[in-house]
């Protein structure tokens, strides 16, 4: 049994049983993908997938356990070369940041001028993608850190904790009337053209649960995952904004004012995970408390072990 043919049944598992799909993201031959898998059998002496004809139908029982038990191999595999890579060059490596837009764009900066200061050696990657995409990044092993608003605190085989919090901010150019309103409402905001971010981003879903709670249709004339869109689109007078509070600048968004609405739509928790098991090197564990201070190694780590999957402190 090799380590090589746990990958490949990974692999072919998370690629939804399509062996071609697997053989293009493992850069190599469909057949040859084939062939470590029915070696991986014979070796093990049980069936892993169901079959019809040719084509892999389903796990078996055997290849559900078997898959697990891969999985897990796999992840002390990279422990074990994480342990060596710490004790031979604690200061340098690789580190893969997934995350979305707004987190890259508006929080990230200042964490990642002070880290690149601390460990030059580092060669850091920052992955966009959706939330989905994000744990999709961690679950795969192709990230070691993950940041976003959704997603993270339900996804299996992360462990995620909370890193900061923040609420949403009406936008609107200087003199728009709904500036001028002493307490605004939901049913205030429903009566312009609204604004705001894709339903997979940047605390969508309470917006949305806001508005459904308190049976008001809000009238959305755009969406766009990119605060920097809804922004231009807002001062192009296409409708009022509802972003994060993270993406609002008076100084670099002159001409737009900003009005807190975290009476509205509450509070959102922007969380961090890491892979439930996963050994991170050092400076991971420096990045993640250049993020949130109050994530010390001691606490992620104690976190890991525990074997949960969301907490809050």
């Amino acid at each position: 049994m090799k380590i090589q043919q746990l990958r490949f049944l990974i692999e072919v598992v998370d690629s939804g049983l399509n062996v071609t799909l697997a053989a293009e993201r493992l850069f190599t031959s469909q057949p040859g993908v084939s062939k470590q898998i029915r070696l991986l059998e014979e070796e093990a002496g049980v069936t892993i997938f169901e079959r019809s004809g040719k084509r892999f139908t389903g796990l078996t029982a055997a290849g559900e356990a078997m898959t697990r038990a891969a999985r897990r191999v796999l992840l002390e595999a990279e422990n074990f070369k994480r342990v060596a890579d710490e004790f031979r060059d604690e200061s340098a490596g690789t580190l893969t940041v997934a995350t979305t837009h707004t987190q890259a764009r508006y929080v990230l900066p200042r964490v990642v001028a002070e880290f690149t200061r601390r460990y030059p050696q580092v060669r850091l990657a920052i992955r966009e993608g959706d939330p989905h995409r994000v744990v999709e990044n961690l679950q795969r092993g192709e990230a070691d850190i993950g940041i976003a608003t959704e997603a993270l605190a339900s996804a299996p085989g992360l462990v995620s904790l909370p890193a900061y919090s923040w609420h949403h901010l009406l936008i609107a150019p200087a003199g728009h009337p709904l500036l001028a309103q002493d307490a605004l409402t939901l049913q205030t905001l429903a009566s312009h053209p609204l604004i705001t971010y894709d339903p997979a981003f940047s605390g969508r879903s309470r917006i949305d649960e806001a508005f459904r709670r308190a049976d008001i249709e809000p009238n959305l004339v755009l969406t766009a995952v990119d605060s920097d869109v809804i922004k231009t689109y807002v001062s192009l007078g296409l409708g009022v904004g509802i972003i994060a509070s993270m993406a609002f600048d008076s100084q670099r968004d002159s001409g737009l004012v900003a009005i807190d609405v975290g009476h509205l739509f509450g509070a959102n928790i922007t969380r961090l995970a890491l892979r439930r098991g996963a050994l991170p090197r050092r400076f991971a564990m420096a990045f993640v408390e250049l993020l949130a201070p109050q994530l010390t190694p001691e606490l992620v780590s104690a976190a890991s072990r525990e074997g949960g999957q969301s907490y809050d402190i």
